[in-house]
């Protein structure tokens, strides 16, 4: 080979060499992009459940071990607040409509309310061990929650309480979301149904097709449907507002479901220990695995910096995972 053609060689060579690390580069940042961190709550065995956005830009969560109202900032202080019932073991939490979050108390039948500034109140619930477990501010201006004995309570921003016993007997609600027809949706675990009550408490339950599901998570999706997860069933599922279902198989026993600033639905997977993410034409990518082995994670919400936040139940810590 003459110094010409050597010389093009190795020009060629190099070029080659420079678009494979380019290439390596741009792989690892993609992976890198949804590397998943994990930061550990001041009080251990904590177990945190429930986590919403707050209005003041922060991130909202319960210690339902602890029976506190945890605060993390989206760059991770945390700040938390200790409930006045002890043993309250507090479970759901979202943002109120009056701009506090308002959260259900398992273990002290209340509902809960908190200043961003915590304060707190509570109002306890007319129907005794009633166990509260979800909660979503309704398009009525109220706050929506389950209540495992079988009933679906409402609260205004005053602490006026009104419920409605569901029809299935023994269905245990879980979890609850506004949904885009005016209505609000829950799960029903045992009942193995999804339910929609009007905000004038009129209840239509539609039975998940895979028997003994366990459906839990619940959120309203980008495509004016409702997105669940199957926890015992290893689905999320998809229902329309007129009560047609979808089932995706996934892995990892589903718990939290949440929709993303990406206009996809991302989930938690409670044994598998991961983050994925579901499109809304059915498409499941695992984007994230725990670093922390066994961490559990359970209750997952969008951040105000557009990335994911969730609870990790066993591990004590909250985790956060991008959308890139």
């Amino acid at each position: 080979m003459n110094i010409s053609g050597l010389r093009s060689h190795l020009v060629a060579l190099g070029t080659a060499l420079i678009a494979c690390v380019y290439l390596l580069s741009l792989s690892t940042a993609l992976v890198l992009a949804n590397t998943i961190t994990e930061f550990p709550i001041p009080t251990g065995s904590s177990v945190p459940r429930g986590i919403t956005a707050g209005p003041d830009g922060n991130l909202w969560f319960t210690e339902s071990n602890a029976s506190k109202i945890g605060r993390i900032t989206t760059r991770g202080s945390f700040t938390e607040f200790p409930t006045p019932t002890a043993s309250s073991v507090p479970e759901g939490i979202t943002a109120g409509p009056d701009g506090n979050l308002w959260f259900t108390e398992d273990g002290g039948n209340n509902i809960g309310r908190i200043t961003t500034g915590g304060s707190f109140t509570e109002f306890p619930i007319p129907t005794a061990s009633s166990g509260p477990t979800g909660i979503t501010a309704g398009p009525d201006g109220n706050l929506w929650f389950t209540e495992f004995v079988g009933k679906i309570g409402r609260i205004t921003t005053r602490g006026s309480f009104t419920e409605f016993r569901i029809h299935t007997h023994n269905s245990f609600p879980v979890s609850i979301t506004a949904g885009p027809d005016g209505n609000l949706w829950f799960t029903e675990d045992f009942g193995n149904k999804i339910g929609r009550i009007t905000t004038g408490g009129s209840i239509t339950e539609f039975p998940v097709p895979t028997a003994s599901s366990g459906p839990r998570g619940i959120t309203a999706g980008p495509d004016g449907n409702l997105w669940f997860t199957e926890l015992d069933g290893n689905k999320i599922g998809r229902i329309t507002t007129g009560g047609s279902f979808t089932e995706f198989p996934t892995a990892g026993n589903p718990a939290g479901i949440t929709a993303g600033p990406d206009g996809n639905l991302w989930f938690t997977e409670f044994v598998g220990d991961n983050i994925a993410r579901i499109t809304p034409s059915g498409s499941i990518t695992v984007e994230g695995h725990t670093p922390t082995a066994l961490s559990r994670p359970y209750g997952i919400t969008a951040g105000p910096d557009g990335n994911l936040w969730f609870t990790e139940q066993n591990a004590g810590k909250i985790g956060r995972i991008s959308t890139s």
